[in-house]
């Protein structure tokens, strides 16, 4: 089938001075054939988003390590390329394809080779070995033939330097061939662009199509994926948003106007409803200016868009598109998709729906498919005081006291190693001090008294409303001993409230605390000015809303570097919401782009991508065993996910608007969420992730059945009268404490 344009790709590596080591997004194949090849951009490409945590880690230094990114470079003029070469030449082809691969081999440039193997879909054994005719001289030496096309390979002099990128396909830069006696046998790591290329990502848009055709290929598909099986239909129409997208992009740079207003009439209205805010700033780009600088575009150009399509439904597409020849379809479809092919049965609407709805479509199952170690850490040896009512003694008759058994907590922190942890010295964590001792002392004690909750024994709730909050209300925190909370304001405040009797104290001037004895044992009570004691204490420093706050007991942040140690870069858009893993080896991020990312935090790599959101995330907890994550979004539902496994296990509905706030008890039975809707909801979290169905086979095609009705889960449903929860938070002794600035109606 001939390509209305074709892209060419250089290969080649550079060296990269000393330095933090530098973030690259997995690199997979470039075509949407089968298995599914594409590159999506998961890195500084992909637009704003980002999130930058500082760690006492140590990471890897600044030792670049040899990686190797491809990227297309688009022509400066787009011309008709003509079909593959007659079968004559396809065997010289495929041997100069299989001495490309050997070559790049013996360089050790293995992703490089993989992608370009998997592209040619040509087996191990056929690189190794000397090319003995089979199957791979038919249609694979085709497939050869017109992958050379658009490779082209050139070696550098002595003298000429690295050739230019552009990053045509998201792609991270392209690594450039080290010469020079002092670059023989060095491969440095890859750099990624800071900005993508606007020219080089708009050409890809370039097209010798007939403008008035375009409706007519759009409405012929339509048609041939309405008339299929219901089997192949729900999976085949996740097809139609895509291409509509890049169908009318492609009419609005080439400056068919008109057409592309009428296209866009006709069929926005048959996407899902939860794109309506996408497709509303597509409505917005009529002109081929209006495309240059527009982030949104950016983002959806260099992120190709992921598919998940059993192998049955790909082959009746692709038989489809070249019976009817409608190459412009199935050009956007290889360049602009990344599907992603499974073997089995095809997914059913309501699998297909559960899944989908993010910015850049479904995660690839290759991006879940890494080793996540969620275990817990085995804690300290701390030996906890027994208080005089824990002694042994007698009773007024005489007999002595028996002693309480403590109970087991579910899904508390082990003393012994949990299989799934990872190893104690992953990440390097501080020393406790004896103020943290003396706190985990109180934390065991307050377990002790904790009361075990379950359907039959739902906690209590105690509300804090913010009256009068004509600041604005925009974030909220409590401490981990429920001592203190904490509010921030749109007007740039911060103000912590003392919600004991004890009350806030300042430290004392400078003069003043030159005459205490540092040597006392109060030392700590004595630096402090009681003339300044309250209830309440207002922080300035901010010169804008303050949309976080937390209390940090571990000295998070490292003072000893001004720039960030790590920066987990990938999202599409605005970063809502963070969260640490119990175990603090990962850290997961909440985005406007509607996915849910687990971040790495020794290295800085995206281990989990979660998609099945509607809408921006706004909240993430962890369960305290550390196994599940549940995350809850502006489409008012409150996703489970299995870590382990990277697997969306559970779904719960109910809240009729945005999940402000989730929390599991501290022994992990029940679940709370709080909404805009002005309600708390509690669930059982044990009946939630019992009898999971985890094969193999579930995990290898990334997807479960979920439970039809999540009502079942319910244990109860708690109003106020005209306040949105902001905020949730357990205190020690399964007491739920939530809070939420009042809204006259």
């Amino acid at each position: 089938m001939a390509a209305l344009a074709e892209e060419q790709t250089e290969v080649a590596v550079k060296l990269e001075p000393e330095g933090p080591p530098t973030l690259l997004p997995p690199q997979t194949g470039d075509s949407a054939g089968e298995g599914g090849g594409g590159t999506t951009n998961n890195g500084p490409n992909g637009g704003g988003g980002n999130v930058a945590a500082s760690s006492s880690a140590g990471g890897d230094g600044g030792t670049p390590k040899p990686s190797v990114a491809v990227s297309a470079v688009a022509p400066a003029v787009a011309a008709p390329v003509p079909a593959a070469a007659p079968e004559a030449g396809a065997p010289h082809d495929r041997q100069t394809l299989l001495a490309v691969l050997q070559f790049l081999r013996q360089s050790n440039l293995r992703e490089a080779e993989e992608a370009l193997r998997r592209e040619a879909r040509l087996l191990e054994e056929a690189v190794a070995g000397s090319g003995a005719p089979g199957e791979a001289d038919g249609a694979g030496a085709e497939t050869a033939s017109a992958l050379l096309s658009r490779v082209t390979a050139s070696a550098p002099g002595p003298a000429a330097p690295d050739p230019p990128v552009s990053g045509a396909s998201g792609s991270a830069a392209v690594s450039g061939l080290a010469t020079g006696p002092a670059a023989q046998g060095k491969v440095g790591s890859v750099a990624v662009e800071d900005q993508p290329d606007v020219s080089a990502v708009l050409s890809a848009y370039n097209q010798q199509g007939d403008p008035t055709m375009y409706e007519e290929y759009y409405s012929g598909l339509k048609h041939f994926i309405e008339c299929s099986l219901d089997c192949h239909r729900a999976e085949l129409s996740q097809l139609f948003y895509p291409l509509f997208v890049h169908m009318y992009l492609e009419l609005v740079y080439n400056q068919h106007e008109n057409e592309a207003k009428s296209f866009f009439e006709k069929f926005h209205g048959d996407q899902e409803c939860y794109y309506q805010d996408d497709l509303r700033v597509l409505s917005s780009l009529t002109k081929k200016e209006h495309m240059k600088g527009n982030e949104t575009m950016l983002d959806f150009r260099t992120s190709k868009f992921v598919l998940r399509i059993s192998r049955d439904s790909y082959q009746l597409l692709k038989r489809h598109l070249q019976e009817k020849q409608n190459n412009q379809i199935w050009n956007i479809v290889q360049e602009h998709l990344y599907i992603d092919i499974f073997d089995g049965m095809p997914r059913s609407k309501q699998q297909i729906d559960a899944m989908v709805g993010s910015l850049a479509g479904e995660a690839k199952r290759e991006a879940n498919k890494s080793k996540v170690f969620f275990g817990l850490l085995k804690e300290p040896e701390i030996e906890v005081p027994l208080d005089d009512e824990d002694e042994e003694g007698e009773n007024e008759e005489g007999k002595p006291k028996k002693k309480k058994p403590k109970k087991d907590s579910v899904g508390s922190k082990s003393k012994k190693q949990d299989p799934n942890a990872p190893p104690q010295n992953r990440i390097p964590l501080p020393e406790l001090k004896d103020s943290d001792k003396l706190d985990k002392i109180m934390n065991m004690k307050e377990t002790t008294k904790r009361v075990r909750l379950g359907p039959d024994c739902l906690p209590s709730i105690c509300f804090y409303t913010f009256l009068n909050a004509y600041q604005g209300l925009t974030a909220v925190d409590v401490t981990d001993d429920s001592s203190l909370i904490a509010g921030g304001f749109a007007d740039s405040t911060v103000r912590v409230w003392s919600v004991t009797p004890k009350k806030l104290r300042s430290v004392k001037q400078a003069a003043d605390l030159s005459l205490i004895d540092k040597e006392s044992d109060d030392v700590l009570e004595r630096i402090m000015d009681e003339k300044t004691a309250s209830e309440l204490k207002i922080l300035y420093g901010h010169s804008g809303p303050v949309y976080g706050a937390s209390f940090s007991p571990d000295r998070l942040w490292a003072t000893d570097h001004y720039q960030p140690l790590r920066i987990f870069a990938g999202h599409l858009a605005d970063v809502n919401c963070t969260r640490f893993h119990p175990n603090s080896n990962y850290v997961a991020t909440g985005s406007a782009d509607r996915t849910v990312r687990l971040w790495d935090v020794l290295n800085g790599n995206c281990v989990r991508i979660f998609t099945g959101h509607k809408g921006p995330i706004h909240s993430l907890t962890f369960s305290p065993n550390g196994r599940f994550l549940a995350t809850g979004a502006t489409d008012g539902r409150v996703l489970l996910w299995d870590i382990g496994h990277g697997l969306m296990v559970g779904e719960l509905k109910g809240h009729s608007d945005t999940v402000c706030s989730l929390r599991f008890s501290r022994d992990g039975e029940i679940l709370a969420s709080g909404s805009m809707d002005n309600t708390v909801r509690l669930w059982d979290a044990i009946k939630a992730f019992e009898d999971l169905e985890t094969d193999d086979f579930t995990t290898a095609t990334g997807h479960i059945n979920l439970p039809e009705n999540s009502q079942e889960l319910l244990l109860g449903t708690y109003m106020t009268k005209s306040t949105p929860v902001v905020h949730l938070h357990f205190t020690r002794r399964n007491l739920v404490l939530a809070a939420g600035a009042y809204s006259p109606q």
